[in-house]
C-alpha cells in the first residue's frame, strides 16, 4: 500500500500571498485615512471645548484669556494628538484659538487638514491640502 502525501504546492502558496499582497494595499491605505479622519475629532472637541471655557471666563472678567490653565485646561487635547494655543486679539474683547497636530504621533501625516482655529464669535477654519478645508475638517 502506497502512502500519499498532502501539501501546498509552492505555486498555490504564490497565489495566496499575491492575494494578501493584494487585499493589504487596498485595506491599509484606506484604513489609515479612515482612522486620521476620526481623531480629527479629537482637534475638533478640544477647540469647542476651549470655545466654552473662554465664554464662562468672558462672563465672569469681563475679557478673554490666553492662559489655557486658567480654562481649566491643558496645552494638548484629551488624546494628547493635537496642541492648543489661544492669540488674544482686540485688546482682549476677542481671541482665535488654534490647533495643531503633535509631530510624532501620526495625526501630522493628515495633510488635508493640518490645522483647526476657531474665534470668539464662532467661526471655524482649517488649513491643509483639502479643497475646502474649513467644511471638509469640521463636519
Amino acid at each position: 500500500m502506497r502512502v500519499t502525501q498532502r501539501a501546498f504546492t509552492l505555486i498555490e502558496l504564490m497565489i495566496a500571498l499575491a492575494v494578501l499582497a493584494i487585499l493589504a494595499t487596498i485595506a491599509i491605505p484606506s484604513y489609515r485615512s479612515y482612522v486620521l479622519r476620526t481623531q480629527r475629532t479629537d482637534a475638533r472637541a478640544a477647540l469647542l471645548r476651549l470655545q466654552a471655557n473662554e465664554e464662562k471666563f468672558f462672563l465672569q472678567n469681563n475679557a478673554y484669556t490666553d492662559s489655557l490653565p486658567a480654562l481649566g485646561m491643558t496645552e494638548t487635547s484629551e488624546h494628547g494628538l493635537y496642541r492648543t494655543a489661544i492669540t488674544l486679539t482686540a485688546g482682549g474683547m476677542g481671541y482665535t484659538a488654534l490647533t495643531t497636530a503633535v509631530p510624532g504621533l501620526g495625526q501630522d501625516d493628515d495633510i488635508k487638514c493640518a490645522s483647526f482655529s476657531i474665534d470668539q464669535s464662532g467661526t471655524s477654519s482649517a488649513t491643509g491640502s483639502a479643497t475646502n478645508p474649513g467644511e471638509y475638517c469640521w463636519r
